[in-house]
């Protein structure tokens, strides 16, 4: 029979001692169901589930960084592709810079050879220039004969006129290789005159026409001014005309000067002298003189305007103006 199961068996006696005689027994004798729990055994078993908690969380732990990792695996590939695209964009402009590199070599390659065929063409311009100033150094330039005066022989009418004009006997006389005006002849009367080029067969006798008439200034014909000059190339002309633009400014600065032939400037300044043949270098000249000469506007205060102003005087000078009457209108 199972324990901790009464059964009433009829044997004569009431049920209710029966009944009462089986707690007694059952009190006495309790039923075994096992050893009781040794209490080491609870504690171990308390150490079990706390670690067990302890491996949870750090295995949710770990799941949550291997979800991080997992995101920065895929960010890594995005910046692996990005960096790949960046490799390739930049090989791209290392090719292109190279490329530019070698189209920059070659410009300035070429500037270079265009710089001294510069120079040279430079050169040979001047050396242009010069020769024919060289050239026209027997021609003299006669402005201010009205047109026809001359007749049809050109050559004898300056042959007769010039020394008259000059006051010299030449001799021998003047002869000339040729003379004409210059540019086709003018239909209307009323404008100037063209000027004549007269070409000197002794350089001697050029060079003394132009030395009278820098002396004597205009040659006079009745009431006719007639100007007697050196004839240049155009280049030289300009250049004159350049420098003697800045005569003003040199006659400001007090600047001694002079143009000689063909077209150089000759100045000097506290002493010193130099020479131009580039206008654009007399002009950064004058201008550097300009700055210098400009005034310093300084104010200086005497110990007598000291000694008027912290006793309350005014100086002599500004007393007028401090005493000048003023007119109030009231209203």
């Amino acid at each position: 029979m199972p324990r901790g199961k009464v059964t009433v068996k009829s044997s004569g006696k009431p049920a209710r001692q029966l009944l009462f005689s089986e707690a007694l027994r059952q009190q006495k004798h309790p039923p075994k169901h096992g050893p009781p729990p040794h209490p080491h055994t609870t504690t171990d078993n308390m150490a079990e589930g706390s670690q067990e908690a302890s491996m949870d969380r750090i295995l949710q732990e770990i799941s949550a960084v291997g979800r991080k990792l997992e995101g920065m695996d895929s960010a890594m590939v995005a910046l692996t592709a990005e960096t790949r695209s960046m490799r390739l964009e930049i090989a791209g402009f290392q090719s292109q810079i190279s490329g530019l590199d070698q189209r920059v070599t070659k410009v300035e390659t070429q500037v270079a050879s265009w710089t001294d065929s510069a120079q040279e063409l430079m050169y040979l311009r001047s050396n242009l220039t010069d020769l024919e100033d060289r050239s026209r150094r027997n021609n003299i330039r006669l402005s201010g004969l009205p047109e026809g005066i001359e007749g049809t022989d050109l050559i004898s009418y300056l042959q007769d006129i010039l020394p008259k004009l000059t006051g010299v006997t030449f001799d021998p006389p003047l002869e000339f290789e040729r003379v004409h005006r210059l540019g086709p002849k003018k239909q209307d009367g009323k404008e100037r005159p063209r000027s004549i080029i007269a070409c000197l067969l002794r350089h001697g006798q050029a060079r003394q026409l132009l030395q009278i008439a820098r002396t004597q200034g205009p040659l006079l014909l009745g009431t006719l001014e007639i100007q007697l000059s050196a004839d240049f190339s155009k280049e030289t002309v300009d250049r004159r005309r350049a420098f003697l633009s800045l005569r003003p400014r040199l006659r400001h600065l007090d600047v001694k000067f002079g143009l000689f032939e063909p077209a150089r400037m000759w100045i000097t300044k506290n002493g010193e002298s130099r020479t131009f043949f580039d206008p654009e270098d007399l002009r950064t000249f004058l201008d550097r003189l300009q700055e210098q000469a400009q005034p310093m506007e300084t104010t200086t205060l005497t110990l007598q305007d000291i000694r008027g102003v912290s006793s309350g005087t005014s100086h002599p000078e500004t007393a007028s103006n401090s005493e000048a009457p003023t007119s109030v209108e009231e209203t």
